[in-house]
């Protein structure tokens, strides 16, 4: 389960393990009262509570609408599915394919950044110059990492799930040669540290969860 955090509007939105997913539901019951709608809203269902917490679940990679809803929804959650990610930060990068939890093949590589400096006048516009030309090295060899290891992946993946600086994210993935990765991007973004080897291998915690909003009758923000 990922950590909860106030989601806008009110309540709380945290991640469940797919294997988990019945057991907390069941944990919701308990503590709030019998299930007295389920319905599907978009690629998400709503299920309302007795006394009126209302808890939305959102399939990692989409979800058709079939009765019974909460059996065909967690059904779906469990399903093992390929996926890409990409991790982005000033000066490292990783990329993987993920089979369910279980790492295909993936790149872990790093680059040189120069820091901050406290100087001023023409060596600050110096520094600042040679830093951002290291930062467009790094996401030309990020670009050129992602098309080397996700491309030949790119009709077997369902979805891209991406991570780290956004804006150095968004860079690499307007490569023209990346657009059938593009086309599979999967929010939210992944909250990751600096992309070693480590932090890939722990992604599938959260690209794999179920997402979820909870709202509580007291936490409405009506």
């Amino acid at each position: 389960m990922t950590r909860p955090r106030p989601a806008t509007g009110g309540g709380r939105r945290l991640g469940v393990a797919p294997e988990r997913l019945g057991r907390w539901l069941d944990g919701v019951a308990e503590r709030h009262g019998s299930f007295t709608e389920v319905a599907p809203s978009a690629e998400a269902l709503r299920i309302t509570c007795a006394d009126s917490t209302t808890v939305v679940l959102q399939a990692p990679v989409g979800w058709t609408p079939q009765p019974p809803l909460l059996g065909t929804f967690t059904a779906a959650a469990r399903q093992r599915q390929r996926a890409a990610v990409l991790l982005v930060r000033r000066g490292r990068w990783a990329v993987g394919v993920f089979d369910g939890a279980d790492l295909v093949v993936s790149k872990v590589d790093a680059r040189q950044v120069q820091g901050r400096t406290a100087a001023g006048g023409w060596s600050q516009q110096r520094f600042a110059r040679r830093r951002g030309n290291q930062t467009d090295a790094v996401v030309t060899h990020a670009v050129e990492t992602a098309v080397r290891v996700l491309l030949p992946h790119a009709a077997s993946v369902t979805a891209l799930f991406t991570g780290g600086d956004r804006g150095l994210v968004d860079e690499v993935l307007t490569d023209a040669r990346l657009a059938p990765l593009v086309a599979l991007r999967r929010e939210p973004a992944l909250d990751v540290g600096e992309p070693t080897k480590a932090v890939l291998l722990e992604t599938p915690k959260q690209f794999r969860a179920v997402q979820v909003h909870i709202v509580e009758p007291d936490e409405r923000g009506d």
